[in-house]
């Protein structure tokens, strides 16, 4: 009865090694399945961007690739910063500020359309049909996207054409003064 009983044992023990073995080998042929779903390296060296201020004269934009769009980075003159100031947001035809900075529902003010009052961060994309807009045009010296005549004055908030929604302000943060970091 002894041998018996060994027997069991073993077999047991063979039945749990044989089973631990097959599943440490599931996991090691599947966990390059499981890994090749992660985001590339590249990817995720487009998720954040650094956007060195320091060169960036009153007046000027810079465009920079973020997530395969352009992003502007716009030095506002202390007369842009009056004008928009000057602007009523019940004029607006979106009141909304659209910064991912922001609560939601935060009003389209100037203020609120960015994080610093002579630095705007905008993703370039028109709201109407994805076009990207050029800056220093139309009515009101901010972008005009020439697909279909929407304009934006010198905050990104939508003045006159199709486009629906103010451009967005994407989620950044000064690093420095001279400094950001988006994304």
């Amino acid at each position: 009865m002894a041998a018996h009983t060994l027997d069991a044992t073993r077999r047991d023990f063979l039945y749990v090694a044989s089973g631990a073995v097959g599943a440490v080998g599931a996991a090691a042929a599947a966990w390059p399945f499981i890994d090749q779903m992660n985001p590339s390296a590249a990817v995720l060296a487009l998720s954040t961007v650094e956007v060195d201020l320091a060169t960036i004269q009153p007046g000027q934009q810079v465009v920079v690739k973020w997530r395969g769009h352009p992003l502007f980075v716009r030095h506002q003159t202390p007369k842009e910063i009056e004008a928009a100031d000057a602007v009523q947001v019940s004029e607006l035809p979106d009141p909304v500020a659209r910064n991912s900075n922001l609560p939601d529902n935060a009003p389209a003010t100037a203020a609120n359309r960015g994080l610093k009052k002579e630095w705007l961060v905008l993703i370039g994309v028109c709201t109407h049909l994805g076009c990207t807009p050029t800056g220093f045009e139309g009515d009101y010296g901010g972008w005009l996207c020439h697909c279909h005549g929407s304009q934006y004055d010198s905050t990104g908030r939508v003045r006159k054409g199709p486009a629906p929604a103010n451009l967005q302000v994407p989620v950044y943060s000064f690093l420095s003064d001279t400094r950001i970091k988006v994304g």
